[in-house]
């Protein structure tokens, strides 16, 4: 029996997440139907972690084990052939039998994205909506780069997740965090070990508050410390949230 491990990107937008649940379309499911379209056996597709409703990917990561005998290397250009456009396979490899996308991963990289404009050019580029979280106004970023500072590191980030988890132990480590801006586009890239149910996105909400003078950046360690959800910011819109790269 081999063991695949998958490298995919797809477009989230259209999608009910990365995870199969019935009544809604999602990425497992279809990639799940094709791959057993191909191997003529019932396949589990074991992904490094669930991405949610409308996030996208660039290097999100799944592995299944099969008994069929089509070259594994094949399956790329195979899979991509039959899978709708918005996904893709960008790469199949054999593993040790012991790999498990999720089990074996050391951190992920998320990118999330936002187009700043100030309220008299705010005009946002029609390519662009399913991609960004467009915003107005200004985003003080020192502020931002100062308060960023209380999250690196191993923490309990219960205040930055949000319900819908039955995960009880919620402390995290942030190997890195950090904000920039090249034009209109500001991008926050986070890496750590793993990450809570809406973690990345609740994070950034809170940060923008800072941006936007709303709180004090030092308000980010209480808010940390509090361990408590309402202390935190809104949640921003998935569409503006990117699984980069999965570290084994």
């Amino acid at each position: 029996m081999l063991n695949i491990k998958l490298t995919i990107e797809y477009e989230g937008t259209q999608y009910y997440g990365w995870q199969r649940q019935k009544g809604f379309l999602s990425i497992q499911e279809i990639l799940e139907d094709k791959i057993s379209q191909i191997t003529h056996e019932k396949v589990t597709l074991i992904g490094s972690g669930r991405t949610d409703a409308g996030v996208h990917a660039l290097g999100q990561v799944a592995n299944f084990k099969t008994n069929s005998t089509i070259p594994w290397i094949k399956l790329p250009l195979i899979l991509n052939h039959l899978l709708p456009l918005d996904i893709r396979i960008r790469k199949a490899e054999r593993v040790d039998d012991s790999f498990h996308a999720r089990y074996s991963a050391v951190s992920k990289i998320y990118h999330y994205y936002i187009l700043n404009y100030h309220k008299n050019d705010y005009n946002p580029p029609l390519f662009l909506r399913n991609y960004v979280y467009c915003l107005y106004g200004k985003i003080d970023l020192e502020k931002v780069k100062k308060a960023i500072t209380f999250l690196h590191g191993e923490h309990d980030f219960s205040s930055f997740a949000c319900s819908g988890t039955n995960i009880k132990n919620k402390v995290r480590t942030i190997k890195e965090l950090t904000v920039n801006k090249k034009g209109n586009i500001i991008c926050f890239y986070f890496q750590a070990n793993a990450f809570l149910y809406k973690m990345v996105r609740t994070i950034v909400g809170t940060l923008l508050e800072v941006g936007h003078s709303k709180i004090d950046y030092l308000e980010v360690k209480k808010i940390l410390e509090a361990r408590d959800r309402k202390m935190a910011g809104k949640v921003v819109p998935a569409k503006g949230l990117f699984l980069m790269q999965v570290l084994y």
